[in-house]
């Protein structure tokens, strides 16, 4: 199967591809990177009989499936595999499996949204008809995606198809009801978002307590009921919020950690990664895990740890540390001064004051040094590491021996910000116990680290499509020619970019349908955003390409006000068994 852009249709070149949408078969598979396809077929049915035959039968090398609206989404463990898993869902044919009839679940509503009047003027209902025709049907949850805890359900009647917003909003709150296309949805946490909003409601859609987390999973009937107020779960701004409610505070309460780490400050921001979560993509819950991979299994590789073991992510400098027992540490990613006291006296001498209290009554007559990047390095109990801003890239990983010791959840202890599961971001006074990941009984030799961006434009090759076909030649071409400058609005979720818009050459909406990490989403403002590890499962914008794959590491060390130029990867841009671990970065100054 080429990963030209273009998709592989089930007929003769020359026939309209209407010809090909007949129930029962996948009518054509387009590239979504390197090593991701995505199949089309024609109707709900058909996406529930091919999900249902992936997951029966799985084919070698298939490593996740994800359904939505008319495709579904498979990811595999090589571009070799893509290739092959592509060409035979070409040939398969499909058998509807069995209808699953779920439970009827009430959602009380109160109809204040922000978008109330606008989708009343665009169905010509107004204000009043909007909530009668949401509340008079009963909506079926078809499937997950976005987030976890989203559902995308399917009324009765198409009387509320609206388009989205043409510009996403950067925070819309949890419990918003929404519209978009012919579906319906509840945000279950504050995240990025570009559906139409009518009301909001206080159920909580996705509880990692609860025997089954999500409070509407596909299969379940949707009653919406029109309240005048609805008890809050949390309010916004509340420290914690209502969209940390599901990241563990675990970390924040082992009052007799005997070897680990003290987060004196934070920084910017740090959170705890590792590889993340990987094939949990039908619950609506991405791989999250650190954005460079590289620079993480490397940190972890000099400690002697398992690549996988939980490390700390910071971006910009500014994080300082402090060892709890003496502890062997070390910092890869991007290149950044490392300095080391050592206090007059040590943690246990000086704790009852506070941990910064405490330093600052032992900085008298302390000790100072530095110690290399990609190179392990002993902290002693009581000696504070401080890293400084880098003098390249973005992001910086901090490894010890043993790793972090937080709880994992979904076989992960990463934090994905989209979602709000795993640890809270990093806190002054935290305590992070070590644990037992390390895995060999050595530490490793100092690295040579490739080249990260510094103030110059960074290439990134991309793969078209799956939706290069909404462009003509001149958007593709402007893409590739000009150089996009990363907004102060990026985050772990996206890199929105800055530049000359972009037009498509097709209107109207497009069925919501999976994404991945790289994918270059165009919403109708023209503006890219260059989806990161974060990313929503789901999106409903057009992808005009993706970034391959073995260059996400470097994209995560462009900092905010870099500039990035894309550039059409070569036919061999990423072969079969590539490692993450060895990229081909370029960053030109």
């Amino acid at each position: 199967m080429p990963l030209s852009g273009q998709p592989v249709r089930d007929s003769p070149p020359n026939t309209p591809p209407s010809s090909a949408a007949r129930p029962g078969r996948v009518r054509a598979v387009r590239p979504v990177g390197t090593r991701t396809i995505l199949a089309e077929v024609s109707g709900t049915q058909d996406v529930l009989a091919l999900q249902a035959a992936l997951l029966e039968a799985p084919f070698p090398g298939q490593q996740d499936v994800l359904a939505a609206a008319e495709t579904v989404m498979v990811r595999a463990e090589s571009p070799a595999a893509a290739r092959r898993i592509g060409q035979a869902l070409l040939e398969l044919d499909l058998t509807a499996p069995a209808e699953q009839a779920g439970g009827l679940v009430v959602i009380d509503t109160v109809y204040d949204g922000e978008d109330l009047a606008e989708v009343g003027k665009l169905t010509g209902l107004g204000a009043d008809g909007v909530i009668a025709a949401h509340t008079d049907q009963v909506w079926t949850v078809a499937f997950a995606g976005f987030a976890p805890g989203f559902g995308y359900m399917v009324g009765q009647n198409q009387a509320l198809e609206v388009p989205r917003r043409s510009s996403p909003r950067t925070a819309v709150p949890a419990g918003s009801v929404a519209l978009a296309g012919n579906y319906s949805a509840v945000y279950p946490r504050k995240s990025p978002g570009g559906w139409q909003l009518i009301g909001r409601t206080g159920a909580k859609m996705w509880d990692l307590d609860r025997p089954e987390p999500a409070l509407a999973s596909p299969g379940h009937r949707v009653q919406f009921r029109a309240v005048r107020d609805v008890v809050q779960l949390a309010t916004e701004g509340s420290g914690a919020a209502e969209a940390d409610s599901q990241q563990t505070d675990s970390l924040q309460k082992v009052p007799q950690t005997t070897s680990g780490l003290r987060v004196l400050s934070p920084g910017i921001h740090s959170l705890i990664q590792d590889l993340g979560r990987q094939g949990h993509s039908a619950l609506g819950v991405s791989a999250a895990g650190a954005l460079d991979r590289a620079s993480l299994r490397r940190a972890n590789r000099l400690v002697g740890n398992a690549p996988s073991a939980a490390a700390i992510e910071t971006v910009s400098g500014g994080l300082r540390l402090q060892a709890i027992g003496d502890q062997v540490l070390a910092v890869a990613g991007a290149p950044s001064a490392l300095t080391v006291v050592t206090p007059s006296a040590s943690p246990s001498e000086t704790e009852t004051g506070g941990p910064q209290d405490g330093e600052a009554q032992n900085t008298a007559g302390a000790r100072q040094r530095t110690v290399p990047v990609a190179a392990p390095f002993a902290l002693l109990d009581g000696e504070i590491l401080t890293i400084g801003a880098p003098d390249a890239g973005f992001r910086s990983y901090v490894a010890v021996r043993g790793g972090i010791d937080a709880p994992p959840v979904l076989g992960s202890r990463s934090t994905d910000t989209m979602s709000g599961i795993g640890p809270k971001p990093l806190a002054a006074g935290q305590l992070l116990p070590s644990g037992g990941a390390a895995e060999s009984g050595v530490v490793g030799s100092p690295e040579i680290q490739p080249d990260y961006p510094s103030g110059g434009v960074t290439v990134l090759d991309i793969v078209p499509g799956p939706r290069a076909d909404w462009f003509d030649r001149a958007a593709l071409d402007s893409l590739c020619a000009q150089d996009w400058t990363v907004k102060p609005e990026s985050n772990r979720v996206g890199m929105r970019l800055q530049g000359t818009p972009l037009e498509r050459s097709r209107a109207g909406e497009l069925p919501s349908e999976g994404t991945v990490a790289g994918a270059i989403q165009m919403p109708p403002e023209g503006l890219p955003v260059l989806f990161l590890a974060d990313h929503p499962i789901t999106g409903g914008y057009p992808v005009i390409g993706v970034v391959v794959d073995h260059q996400l590491d470097l994209a995560a060390q462009v900092p905010i006000g870099g500039s990035i130029r894309f550039r059409i990867a070569p036919e061999t841009a990423a072969p079969a068994g590539t490692s993450e671990e060895t990229p081909e970065r370029r960053a030109s100054n």
